[in-house]
């Protein structure tokens, strides 16, 4: 495998890592500028997120997910810029409810930072759990 390859892998594992513990300014390390997500489906997390909203939600979840969400890491596949992760995440939310959902991420990167993250996760789950708390923050994390 190529070292390219291997370094990809690395900054996308730092950034989960960094998004589970709520670390917005190491995630942020791993990020282009122009980076943005994209949360597929149809709940009310979807759709697009550009690097201050992404950085600044990492941040928020030290609010809303005090345990950190605990990525507990399935697979990771590389091929040349991209990375495709599988992960389950296992939080308590700010009001103790338990909260967790299945992941795979699909990041694009150039020049060994995330431009681009596909998130595929159970619209569901975070619509039912998560997102009474993010109105009652007020649209802090949204």
């Amino acid at each position: 495998m190529s070292n390219q390859i291997e370094s990809n892998k690395a900054v996308v594992r730092k950034f989960i890592e960094a998004m589970g513990t709520s670390d917005g300014e190491t995630a942020a390390t791993c990020l282009s500028k122009d980076a943005y997500t994209l949360a597929k489906g149809f709940g009310k997390f979807a759709g697009v997120r550009h690097y201050d909203t992404i950085v600044g939600t990492i941040d928020a979840f030290k609010k809303l997910l005090p345990t950190g969400l605990r990525p507990d890491f399935k697979s990771f596949m590389a091929e040349d810029d991209r990375v495709a992760v599988e992960f389950e995440g296992n939080a308590t939310t700010c009001d103790g409810t338990p909260y967790t959902n299945q992941y795979c991420m699909i990041f694009t990167l150039r020049d060994g930072k995330i431009v681009q993250v596909n998130e595929y996760f159970c619209t569901k789950t975070a619509d039912d759990v998560l997102w009474p708390l993010v109105e009652a923050m007020s649209g802090e994390i949204a």
